[in-house]
C-alpha cells in the first residue's frame, strides 16, 4: 500500500447542491483522500454523483460548501487550499493548478484526429511551455506497448491502443494528479483489465495520484488502493441526497 501519511488530495465536509427544473440533487463527501502513487476508484451507477465529484476534483466546479479541500502536488511544500481559492474566486490560481499538476483521461480518449499519436502526447506539455523529453516519451510508450504507434494517426489504431495513447498523453508531462472518467467504457472486458492495470502500474512508478471513475465495480476492486461508492436517499418528491463513502475491499 502506498504511504498514506500525506494525502495528495484531501476533502472533508464537502457538499455540492445542483438544481435542474424543480429537481434538487445534493452530493455529500464527508472524507475523501488520495495518496501519491495510489489509484482510487469511484464507482456507482448513473446519477449517483460520480461525474459531479470528478468535476469538483478537477477544479472546474465549485463546492456549495466545504470544510477542507487541499491539494498537495509537491510535498513537503505546503498544500494548495482549494477551498480558499474558490472562496475568493481566484480563477488564475485554480487554472494554474489544473494546468501544471493535473492530467485527464476522457471516456472516449479524446485524441485529436489530425495529429499523430506523438504530437497528441506532446500537446499538454507544449501548452504549458515545454514537451516531455524524447527519452521519457519513448520509455512510457514502451511501457504501454505503443512504441511502434507514435508516428501513426489515431484513426489507424485499435480502440484499446487509442485509449492507452490517451493515458500516455495524460502521464507524459508528469502530472501529480490524474483524473480518468470511465477510461475503459469503449473497450471489452479483457482490454479494460489491461488498461486499468497499466494505469495503476504507471501511477505507482510515476508517484502520481490517480482517481478513476467507473460503473464497473468488478474491474477495480482487486486493483484500486481505495474504493468509494455512493449511498442514495430520496429526501422528497423533488430532492435526492447522495453520500460518498469508502468501500471495504480495495487491493492490499
Amino acid at each position: 500500500m502506498p504511504h498514506m501519511n500525506a494525502p495528495m488530495v484531501r476533502l472533508e465536509g464537502l457538499v455540492k447542491t445542483r438544481s435542474q427544473n424543480e429537481s434538487v440533487f445534493e452530493l455529500h463527501v464527508p472524507d475523501f483522500r488520495v495518496a501519491p502513487g495510489s489509484m482510487v476508484a469511484v464507482v456507482g451507477e448513473s446519477g449517483c454523483g460520480k461525474s459531479t465529484l470528478l468535476d469538483l476534483l478537477a477544479l472546474v466546479m465549485a463546492p456549495t460548501r466545504v470544510d477542507r479541500f487541499e491539494i498537495a502536488p509537491r510535498p513537503p511544500a505546503p498544500p494548495w487550499d482549494a477551498a480558499a481559492l474558490w472562496s475568493r474566486g481566484d480563477e488564475s490560481s485554480l487554472a494554474a493548478l489544473r494546468r501544471e499538476y493535473f492530467g485527464y483521461v476522457l471516456q472516449t480518449g479524446g485524441l485529436l484526429p489530425f495529429l499523430s499519436v506523438r504530437r497528441n502526447i506532446e500537446l499538454p506539455g507544449a501548452i504549458n511551455g515545454g514537451r516531455p523529453s524524447r527519452r521519457r516519451l519513448e520509455a512510457l510508450a514502451r511501457d504501454m506497448g505503443l512504441e511502434s504507434c507514435l508516428d501513426r494517426m489515431p484513426s489507424s489504431l485499435s480502440i484499446g491502443q487509442r485509449q492507452r495513447a490517451a493515458i500516455l498523453r495524460a502521464l507524459a508531462h508528469g502530472p501529480r494528479l490524474v483524473l480518468a472518467d470511465e477510461p475503459t467504457a469503449a473497450v471489452d472486458k479483457a482490454r479494460a483489465r489491461t488498461i486499468m492495470g497499466d494505469l495503476h502500474r504507471l501511477a505507482r512508478e510515476e508517484g502520481a495520484a490517480v482517481v478513476v471513475v467507473t460503473h464497473d465495480t468488478d474491474l477495480v476492486m482487486d486493483r484500486a488502493d481505495a474504493v468509494y461508492s455512493f449511498e442514495l436517499e430520496v429526501v422528497s418528491a423533488v430532492a435526492t441526497r447522495s453520500v460518498c463513502r469508502p468501500v471495504a475491499g480495495g487491493a492490499p
